[in-house]
């Protein structure tokens, strides 16, 4: 199985954020390779993890939007936007345009962190993950939830376990501290680290960055 753990931003799509400064350039490749990463195993289905599913899963006919962030844009999840679709939430949203952005046109299904495990035995192999998520939105003053000292370390610790390939770390993180932080990807984090542990993993830490005060990380898992 091979996880690409990618940002929940919409800054990533071009219709919010326009011409990127360097520092958005550089994110959209870190995760543009990531999401290939994982295509290029050919999973038969890709799944979209991200919080706020609230045990749903998210499939054909399903799309969100970004119209409050003041974008009239809406983006299905999987194929055409049916009538009475289920909404998708940001996470998914975003997955779900990383996917289209890279020319995927296989099976997707979008679930929340609670779900992953089960889907993982439901859905045919081999299977693609993509993590999305974001570190703390307190790293700086002008960050969207004000300075917090802990932000850093917080972030540099969940960097250290992507890089290490380390489930347990991840599985470890502390959720109350997470949600104090505004660390969005805390939730989906801790269940990849569970739902591989034990596992080989083969890690590489592609972006740790907070050029707006929030942490976005983005790595590549294989494993085995």
């Amino acid at each position: 199985m091979t996880v690409a753990f990618c940002p929940q931003s919409p800054l990533l799509l071009p219709s919010v954020a326009g011409a990127p400064g360097y520092a958005l350039s550089v994110l959209r490749a870190a995760v543009s390779g990531a999401v290939q990463t994982v295509l290029d195993t050919e999973p038969e289905v890709v799944l979209v993890v991200g919080d706020g599913a609230d045990g749903v899963r998210f499939g054909p006919g399903d799309a969100g939007d970004l119209r409050g962030f003041g974008i009239d844009l809406e983006v299905p999840f999987a194929g055409r936007v049916r009538p009475g679709g289920r909404r998708v939430p940001l996470p998914h949203l975003v997955g779900a345009w990383l996917l289209d952005r890279a020319g995927h046109a296989g099976s997707r299904l979008g679930v929340g962190p609670g779900d992953l495990a089960e889907a993982l035995t439901d859905v045919p192999g081999p299977v693609g993950v993509l993590a999305i998520g974001d570190g703390s939105a307190r790293r700086t003053e002008k960050a969207p939830g004000a300075l917090d000292p802990a932000a850093g370390p917080f972030d540099a610790a969940v960097a250290a376990a992507l890089a290490a390939g380390d489930p347990a770390g991840l599985g470890a993180l502390d959720p109350v501290a997470g949600e104090r932080l505004l660390a969005a990807g805390v939730p989906v984090w801790r269940a990849v680290g569970a739902a591989l542990h034990g596992r080989e993993v083969t890690a590489e830490l592609r972006h740790d960055e907070a050029p707006f005060g929030v942490g976005y990380l983005v790595a590549t898992w294989q494993a085995r």
